[in-house]
């Protein structure tokens, strides 16, 4: 099984449990901490990675860490993880655990492309008319590519849609080339 299948499968029972505890977001902050945690901090990660320590003095050393920090079931959960052999994906387990949480709220995230730099009533805007075509609340992020000359590039999930003026210029040319 392919480790993000394996990250989506946790992260759908972290998701359940945030659901029963009734606290979607602070269970999202806290496999977010203990991602970035891992991330930032290299002893961390090497003793989770060491195959020299066992699953066993791991969970004692996260129950001591975490105890009085984090619910018992989020506790349970990342001991779990370490008892599975899984804890090197609590990074992914925490993207796909962010993903789930803005499906089920309703949520998409878009990538605009925009050819300069935008005010916050523009952006705003932009968000608005997404939110509108995608019947979600969708939250824009946006770069600036001045190659694209003008209009936007959005890219939602494996959805792209152009409206750049470079790709209206390109589409003129062609059809100019064909002699229609």
């Amino acid at each position: 099984m392919r480790e993000t299948t394996i990250a989506r499968n946790y992260a759908e029972t972290l998701l359940a449990l945030a659901q029963k505890a009734n606290d979607l977001r602070g269970w999202g902050s806290m496999i977010t901490g203990v991602a970035d945690a891992m991330d930032s901090n290299a002893v961390l990660r090497l003793f989770l990675e060491s195959p020299r320590v066992g699953a066993a003095e791991k969970n004692t050393v996260l129950g001591k860490a975490f105890t009085d920090k984090m619910p018992r079931n989020f506790l349970r959960f990342l001991q779990s993880l370490v008892s599975h052999r899984r804890q090197m994906l609590i990074p992914e387990i925490a993207r796909e655990y962010l993903d789930l949480v803005d499906a089920t709220e309703g949520r998409l995230h878009a990538r605009v492309t925009v050819a300069r730099e935008t005010s916050d009533a523009q952006a705003a805007d932009i968000a608005r008319q997404l939110s509108r075509m995608f019947d979600k609340d969708v939250i824009p992020h946006l770069t600036v590519d001045a190659s694209i000359l003008g209009g936007v590039i959005v890219y939602v999930g494996d959805t792209v849609l152009d409206g750049s003026v470079r790709k209206r210029l390109s589409v003129l040319r062609r059809k100019m080339l064909q002699g229609r």
